[in-house]
């Protein structure tokens, strides 16, 4: 199996580079932008570019192998996590501020086998950031070893905090509660637009905690990784072990700044992947 790992981890690193260069490539192009399931649900033909590069390949060298792809799933094909060995891929995540220009967009691509996490790879094609855990073996940004801020009090903690694409009432209501209540406890808060670059953030110890309603397994598989290798915790808003298809997580840098976090937020159950 160690073998194997390491014949999955290598291929999957090589194609992440690969589909990085679609995304420098595009970088300064004129986007040619279409709307999902709101006006700021966004998704590009570099995103579908990259999805495609990344699935067709992996395809060709593990043909066993089963996936889960954002863009696949907004087209329509069935989203579900087996035992499988499984890739789960956002192929751009931060479509929004890819569209903008503003360089914090990754891919974001993890293995799962038996429904946990094995790899995790988030890159940074934009500024040659990547981003990478095998499960036991802990976390990397390039070659340097990542850890944890272990920053365990709220006030001293800097927080991400997303809106994330949806606008109902309810989702809006739970986001400026949310805002309102944390935003005199901690030390401040950030809003930058990638789920699996906060995660990695908080992995190098540049943030403290971070939590989102209404993510999917896509935006966080491999963070989920990257932070546990790197020593921090991913757990359920509520404080049990992470469902990574129920949508809802918090992460934090230390299990205290989880637990204080989880007890301060409003919380929102939402259809799963």
């Amino acid at each position: 199996m160690s073998a194997d790992l390491d014949s999955y981890f290598n291929a999957a690193v090589d194609l992440t580079r690969e589909a990085g260069e679609v995304i420098k490539n595009a970088w300064k192009t004129k986007k040619n932008v279409e709307v999902k399931s709101s006006q700021v649900d966004l998704v590009t033909e570099t995103d579908k570019e990259v999805e495609k590069l990344l699935i067709t390949n992996l395809k060709k060298k593990f043909p066993e192998h089963r996936f889960i792809g954002e863009e696949s799933t907004a087209a329509g094909i069935h989203c579900e996590l087996t035992d499988f060995p499984t890739w789960i891929i956002d192929p751009v995540d931060g479509t929004m501020n890819f569209v903008h220009g503003f360089p914090y967009v990754a891919i974001s691509i993890a293995l799962a086998i038996n429904k946990e996490v094995v790899i995790g790879i988030v890159y940074n094609a934009v500024l040659d950031q990547m981003f990478t855990a095998r499960l036991g073996q802990g976390a990397y940004c390039n070659d340097t070893k990542l850890s944890v801020s272990n920053q365990q009090d709220l006030s001293q903690a800097l927080v991400f905090f997303e809106v994330g694409s949806a606008r109902d009432s309810q989702k809006m209501d739970c986001v400026f509660a949310n805002f309102t209540n944390l935003l005199t406890a901690c030390h401040g808060m950030r809003s930058m637009g990638s789920a699996a670059l906060n995660m990695c953030y908080i992995a190098s110890g540049a943030a403290d905690a971070y939590f989102e309603f209404g993510i999917h397994c896509w935006d966080i598989a491999a963070g989920d990784l990257i932070i546990r290798e790197a020593g921090g915790v991913v757990i359920d808003p509520d404080g049990g072990p992470l469902d990574m298809m129920s949508r809802r997580m918090l992460c934090a840098a230390t299990r205290p700044l989880a637990e204080t976090i989880g007890k301060q937020i409003s919380k929102l159950t939402l259809e799963r992947d």
